[in-house]
């Protein structure tokens, strides 16, 4: 081997090695992922339960920095996530050393006094208030990613009157923002298949819609995103315990796969989706420390041929389930 082609190895040695941890050094929880271009761990976590923790603001900031210390380094939250709750939480936990991508979505608001405690927001001068609402609680001048929520498919509110909005006309005020530098990427959430081929032409970093082993309706618009390069990020990943929706814990597949692994039927749950399609990005999130690590474990738990036939075979039956809102 030539010196500089010895030089060459080294250097992509050196590369693949820091990719296989983050910026802490920690070994990357379910390996590692690509989002917005940058390595990420393929298990993050999702801060949609911390405004459980509301009461102990020094718990919620806790369980952030533990779940750094086990080498997260992709969060995903919200603004109306505990009205600011889990964004103020984020800001406070967080280093800049920490190099943690923070995601953030847009197109619903709190409704405190309405049926539900949310209500959409998807008009253009909404999406771009819900920006500005998110760069002051997370205290930044951008939002790396930011997750256009729609209402087209998947549980919880359907848009009626003026929050019937077009795609195209939210993609262009998201465009502007991304233009003017409030925002470094587009997501999209709650779609279907037809509106993610409509907002290719913008630019998709990722997709987030419901999906778990339980429900896989969306497998054509997996392998667009595989095709496409586009992350995909499902929440409810184990499913839902909302009545009329099937549980990915309580399949005896996932059951009898946990006893022999000797992991939990959630651990399973969240392995299946990692194992699944390479574009995989999860963010199971909870507000216990003992939880958090036994979703960051998860990552490593490996599925040989026989077990992930076995969990294959299992139907998806989801369908189109209107319950409460999930965020």
């Amino acid at each position: 081997m030539t010196s500089s082609a010895s030089s060459s190895a080294s250097s992509a040695d050196s590369s693949s090695s820091s990719a296989a941890v983050t910026a802490h050094g920690t070994p990357r929880p379910g390996g590692t992922g690509r989002l917005l271009g940058r390595d990420v761990s393929r298990v993050g976590f999702g801060a949609m339960q911390l405004p459980r923790l509301d009461p102990d603001r020094a718990t919620a900031v806790a369980l952030l920095r533990r779940a750094v210390e086990l080498g997260v380094d992709h969060i995903d939250t919200a603004q109306f996530y505990g009205h600011g709750f889990s964004n103020e939480v984020i800001r406070e936990a967080l280093r800049p050393e920490d190099d943690v991508l923070v995601v953030s979505k847009v197109g619903a608001t709190p409704d405190s006094g309405g049926p539900l405690p949310l209500r959409l927001a998807q008009r253009p001068e909404e999406l771009r208030a819900g920006v500005e609402d998110n760069l002051k609680s997370l205290g930044v001048d951008q939002v790396p990613l930011v997750n256009l929520r729609r209402a087209e498919t998947g549980p919880g509110l359907r848009a009626e009157g003026d929050q019937v909005v077009d795609i195209d006309d939210q993609l262009a005020v998201m465009t502007a923002l991304r233009d003017e530098g409030k925002i470094g990427a587009i997501g999209l959430s709650n779609i279907g298949l037809d509106e993610l081929r409509r907002g290719l032409p913008a630019g998709i970093a990722c997709v987030q819609n419901a999906y778990s082993l339980v429900a896989r309706d969306d497998e054509e618009m997996l392998s667009l995103c595989v095709a496409e390069d586009i992350a995909w990020v499902p929440y409810f990943p184990l499913g839902s315990a909302f009545p009329g929706m099937p549980k990915v814990t309580d399949e005896p597949a996932v059951t009898t796969a946990a006893e022999a692994l000797g992991a939990t039927p959630a651990q399973v749950g969240l392995a299946w989706l990692l194992h699944h399609a390479p574009n995989v990005l999860l963010i199971p999130g909870t507000a216990n420390a003992d939880h958090l690590a036994a979703n960051v474990a998860a990552g490593a738990l490996a599925l040989d041929a026989a077990t992930l036939a076995e969990l294959d075979a299992v139907p998806t039956r989801a369908g189109d389930i209107r319950v409460e809102d999930h965020e």
